[in-house]
């Protein structure tokens, strides 16, 4: 690395070029030229260390901020064309953020529906999605669904990235892509399948199991065969106790994934970590009639306990506490100890956004207070169940500290302060 990229130098860059400065946008440019022709491969190897905290993030986003202003690479250029670009950018711009253990994402609800053949949107500097005007499927078209071809196409771009991504960091393949009730809210519909979810949910889990059955399952084997040490990461944000409801998300979407997992040789190898909303098993009963999108935070028969333990069956080597869970940390702490498993705590992209802190100096000081927190809980954990293992600290999962996106619309002062407080107190 170059020194004046080392933290907080390079969050220091970031924070000029957003707010415009010529001389900033001159230096990043030449940093990303550099980056893109390889110069700093040799760095992205650095194992983190199994003595401290350590942090990790989706930094996607920015890159594309970055490289739209920089040589104005739109979307569809960005995420599809050039798999040695999109990693080493990525891999650059978390180096420069100050994130020591790596991790690889994408567009990964896009790419799922897109590789299904739904029609897409790309934006020019923000990630793609699905057309809500287009859906894929209808109640008359969905079974006629069939095994997309996982060597062309999205697949094979994904495929392409983990493969520089392996080369450059060491790091196991992680696939990430859509749980089944999240796929098909984006290629059905968000609200007709809400409204199915109310009305008719024999068909709803009818069709999760045709999207396992004939997409998601084969996709994952195909996956394997090509990467036998590659792990799979579901999410499943639309299927999350907040929007559907803590019993629905029970009966619907953690159960599409266990079924689908069920016997198979590669079950311990997926996993869903970004069920959110936990509060929702919390919430005083409300009418029936009452439900809308979001509705599903009301009181259900699945308690706290019932819904971590849901969670923990898709999702057994570390527990996790994402921003939007809103119950106290002190649960999932003392959850992760009881389980014997590593505990990881999601900054949600809200907290560190520029547009939604209205005071900064206030801002700045709770950043703070919620660090120090997230630290101590992980110390607490780590003093119990042990330090990362070398072997652990390899894979490409989510841990620890983990932003849940930085966009470049985030805070990077915000950002710098919780790195900042990791560094300063994390030790193991």
């Amino acid at each position: 690395m170059i020194d004046e990229l080392d933290f907080p130098n390079g969050l220091h860059l970031l924070a000029r070029w957003q707010s415009g400065d010529p001389a900033a946008r001159t230096r990043l440019l030449e940093v990303m030229d550099r980056t893109i022709a390889g110069a700093f491969d040799a760095d992205f190897a650095t194992p983190v260390a199994s003595d401290h905290v350590h942090v990790t993030g989706s930094v996607h986003m920015l890159v594309l901020g970055i490289l739209f202003d920089l040589y104005g690479t739109d979307s569809l250029d960005y995420y599809t064309t050039d798999p040695e670009r999109y990693v080493r950018t990525n891999l650059m711009v978390s180096r420069i953020l100050g994130i020591n253990k790596l991790y690889m994402t994408w567009a990964l609800y896009a790419f799922t529906c897109e590789a299904v053949g739904q029609k897409m949107m790309y934006p020019d500097r923000f990630p793609p999605g699905s057309d809500p005007d287009q859906v894929l499927i209808t109640h008359d078209t969905w079974q006629t669904l069939a095994t997309p071809d996982f060597d062309s196409g999205i697949p094979k771009i994904i495929n392409d990235i983990l493969r520089v991504t392996e080369r450059l960091t060491g790091m196991g393949p992680l696939l990430q892509i859509s749980a089944p009730y999240s796929l098909a809210a984006d290629i059905f519909g968000q609200e007709p399948l809400l409204a199915d979810v109310v009305n008719d949910p024999a068909f709803v889990n009818q069709l999760l199991d045709h999207l396992a059955d004939k997409v998601l399952g084969p996709w994952i084997e195909h996956f394997i065969s090509v990467f036998p040490n590659g792990w799979v990461e579901l999410s499943d944000a639309s299927g999350s106790p907040f929007f559907i409801g803590p019993d629905n998300c029970k009966t619907m979407a953690i159960r599409a994934i266990s079924r689908m997992i069920e016997d198979q040789p590669w079950a311990d190898r997926v996993f869903d970590a970004n069920y959110r909303g936990d509060f929702v098993t919390l919430a005083r009963k409300k009418d029936r009639g009452s439900r809308r999108r979001g509705g599903g935070a009301q009181a259900s028969g699945v308690s706290i306990e019932e819904l971590t333990e849901l969670k923990h069956s898709v999702c057994r080597d570390f527990v996790m506490r994402l921003e939007a869970d809103k119950v106290p940390i002190t649960f999932y702490t003392e959850q992760a100890i009881a389980r014997n498993v590593p505990l990881t705590i999601g900054i949600g992209s809200s907290q560190v956004d520029k547009n939604s802190i209205p005071d900064l100096e206030i801002g700045k000081a709770e950043i703070r207070d919620t660090a120090e927190s997230f630290v101590a809980a992980i110390q607490q954990v780590c003093k119990t169940v042990g330090r990362p293992s070398e072997a652990s600290l390899r894979e490409p999962w989510p841990s620890h500290i983990y932003f849940e996106d930085i966009s470049a619309l985030s805070q990077f002062e915000l950002i710098g302060i919780i790195i900042e407080t990791v560094r300063a107190r994390g030790g193991l």
